[in-house]
């Protein structure tokens, strides 16, 4: 390659350059984008309160006056869909990620053998109540603050009544309902 053609090479390089750096400073002019006035990500002390209170969660509806018209075979689809990749739901069935939950219903927390339970698990006390798996199927990580479920939870009420009421199908003798 002759050095005519390296001058040419250099000089393409060099008005392209200069052509993107003449067209952002002409974009410059004829848009006025407003910068944000602080900024949307807020880096600080992890300790630190917040600036407002938030407001508290508003109270999760009861679940007993549902269960008596769930749909049990509403609630097995919702069940093998949201949560059969983990659990297993058979008696007698395996550990996977999650528990068996065969017999969950009134059961104490941390009722499967050999499962390796969370310390937020671990620590409640009692039965699983109806009330508490409603709570739980609508947000684990504030029924439970630690859990290593990653189960964003049920929003539909009808729909966690529905996956209760088949959760409570799941024994020889279902707990009685409230």
């Amino acid at each position: 390659m002759g050095s005519l053609e390296l001058n040419k090479a250099f000089a393409a390089v060099l008005t392209a350059g200069i052509a993107f750096m003449l067209a952002g400073q002409l974009g410059k002019l004829l848009v006025h984008g407003e910068k944000p006035h602080e900024s949307a990500i807020q880096i600080g002390d992890v300790g630190a309160a917040p600036a407002s209170a938030p407001a508290a969660a508003p109270a999760l509806e009861p679940i007993s006056p549902l269960l008596a018209n769930a749909n049990v075979q509403n609630g097995q689809t919702i069940a093998q869909r949201q949560c059969g990749s983990c659990h297993t739901f058979n008696q007698g069935g395996r550990n996977g990620v999650g528990p068996n939950l065969y017999g969950i219903v009134g059961a104490p927390h941390g009722h499967a053998e050999g499962f390796n339970y969370s310390a937020a698990i671990k620590g409640k006390e009692g039965p699983w109540t109806y009330e508490q798996l409603n709570e739980w199927l609508h947000k684990p990580s504030s029924y439970a603050p630690g859990t290593r479920m990653a189960f964003a939870g049920l929003n539909n009420t009808q729909q966690r009544a529905d996956v209760i009421a088949y959760l409570r199908s799941l024994s020889p003798n279902p707990a009685p309902l409230p």
